[in-house]
């Protein structure tokens, strides 16, 4: 392999790569070692008293600092619950003439990222930290890329890794060096769990829907095409999963959920990554009034678990997921927002309406896309503490059943939390014709030029010929609820690999 790419330490460390096997140690040993216990387990389980429990402990992970002293050394290592000081005495782990190890191998061949494994026991020195005494060491995995360090710079301290640009693209790395950024992605697991317990004990049940589809149904989104070869047709990567999970009411599940990969050929910004997770259930017999009444108790118990309290602050704002949240009709909000009742105006004079106002707007959007502009670009953003917008118009809602006290608007909420969307629910649709009918009007837009309108799924309305039960349904985000929960302001800081533009490479400079 070419070295010409290689930096002066990555040269150094593959020089030392090749002194290892000279000396026959195998720099990446079989993976076997025994771990008997963490670093948080003796960093904080020790003590004088129980100091037996600690006279034998085997212990693996990365030297992050070595401080030599001659004929013994100090190092700090890191494993997946944290950090621990290790004590290394030359004459402990060399105790017959052969030095080689210590000499050679730990004070010449280690480096600041090697992943090494230790035998030894607890002990407190005379500083007061709880470190482990190392009898035996060796060497599983030699790095050979040096891990960024704090630099300084014209007297200012910086470090490599508080680029959002390398952070997002070597995730690996940012794992490594910033632990807090390992504590995010845990307590996303911990908000996932949360959800899964919630509806499991209420006696939902959990499925898997397709993720290639022949229609992308379920939202106004432009999809990912794909092409399969064997069937020699085009598929699509899913928007949403709602019309299979529909499916499965009209089949006679009662409740069902799923946590849903989906993907939208949109724009990227601080919330929207062209693939992210969402929960999706469904369950018969319920309104949308009842959905806001679990919504909010899902969303209470979520900040519970993360934070053992309904309150949680989000940059400079503390956010009350203490139930009940606000209740909004979206005419009210733009009227209250902009000082414009736009409930009996056409599509003609919404359009006006917007240019009026310098939104981007074009004779493409159909009545229901406009609204959604105007709440979108002027109102949205005002609604910090949980609130619920409700009563959509019937244009902006393909997919929802019309309001059983106006027509003209349908059953339908949207959780507006620190000024974005995080929920979407409805009572749904489940007259076929109604259907067949809003779906249609989808066509014409798309024939306009609306390249989010919403595709004619056919299969899904005979499913529906053969009866629906009344539903709710909802969908939450959980990448931006996972921001909310973990105070984090963009969404690459809650997904572990945010799609990135390619880097910008050419021959062996690729590798890096």
């Amino acid at each position: 392999m070419s070295t010409q790419h290689l930096s002066e330490q990555e040269l150094i460390r593959r020089d030392k790569l090749a002194e290892l096997k000279k000396l026959g140690i195998d720099p990446y040993p079989a993976p076997e070692f025994p771990v008997t216990h963490t670093s948080v387990d003796i960093k904080f389980g020790y003590s004088e008293e129980h100091k037996e429990a600690f006279a034998e402990v085997s212990l693996a992970g990365r030297v992050m600092s070595i401080r030599d002293m001659g004929k013994a050394a100090f190092a700090v290592i890191q494993d997946h619950a944290g950090r621990i000081q290790i004590y290394v005495k030359r004459d402990e782990i060399c105790p017959g003439e052969d030095k080689t190890l210590y000499d050679t191998v730990w004070k010449k061949l280690l480096d600041i990222g090697d992943i090494i494994g230790i035998k030894g026991y607890g002990f407190i020195t005379k500083t007061g930290e709880t470190s482990v005494h190392v009898r035996e060491f060796a060497l599983l995995s030699k790095a050979l890329k040096p891990l960024p360090v704090a630099k300084e710079k014209d007297g200012e301290t910086f470090d490599a890794v508080t680029d959002p640009e390398f952070r997002y693209r070597q995730r690996y790395v940012d794992l490594v060096i910033n632990p807090a950024v390992r504590e995010t992605f845990v307590q996303r697991t911990k908000l996932v769990n949360t959800i899964r317990q919630f509806l499991n004990e209420r006696g939902a049940l959990e499925v898997d829907t397709p993720v290639l589809q022949s229609i992308p149904g379920g939202a106004a989104a432009r999809p990912f095409i794909t092409h399969h070869n064997a069937l020699d047709i085009p598929l699509y990567l899913r928007i949403a999963n709602e019309l299979y999970l529909k499916r499965l009411i009209v089949g006679g599940f009662d409740w069902v959920y799923e946590f849903s990969r989906d993907f939208r050929n949109e724009g990227m910004d601080r919330t929207h990554n062209p693939e992210f997770t969402i929960l999706e259930f469904y369950t018969a017999y319920k309104d949308y009034l009842w959905m806001m009444d679990q919504t909010e108790q899902l969303l209470e118990q979520c900040a519970r678990a993360l934070h053992g309290v309904t309150d949680v602050t989000v940059g400079d704002k503390v956010i009350s997921f203490k139930a009940p949240f606000a209740r909004v009709p979206i005419y009210d909000a733009i009227q209250q927002h902009t000082g414009i009742d736009v409930r009996e105006m056409d599509e003609a004079e919404l359009l006006k309406t917007c240019k009026s106002l310098h939104l981007v707007a074009d004779a493409t959007m159909g009545k229901g896309k406009l609204i959604d502009t105007l709440f979108g670009e002027l109102c949205e953003h005002h609604y910090v503490q949980p609130t619920f917008i409700i009563d959509y118009p019937v244009e902006m809602s393909p997919l929802t059943k019309r309001h059983r006290k106006d027509a003209r608007l349908v059953e339908r909420f949207e959780l507006m939390v620190n000024g974005k969307e995080i929920a979407n629910a409805y009572s749904e649709l489940n007259d076929p014709l109604d259907q067949r009918a809003r779906f249609e009007e989808q066509a014409k837009l798309m024939e306009r030029g609306d390249d989010e309108a919403m595709f004619i799924d056919y299969d899904f309305l005979r499913a529906l010929e053969y009866g629906m039960p009344p539903t709710a349904g909802i969908g939450i985000g959980i990448d931006r609820l996972a921001m909310l929960m973990t105070n984090q302001a963009s969404i690459q800081d809650v997904l572990l690999f945010p799609q990135m533009r390619p880097e910008k490479t050419s021959g062996a400079a690729s590798e890096e």
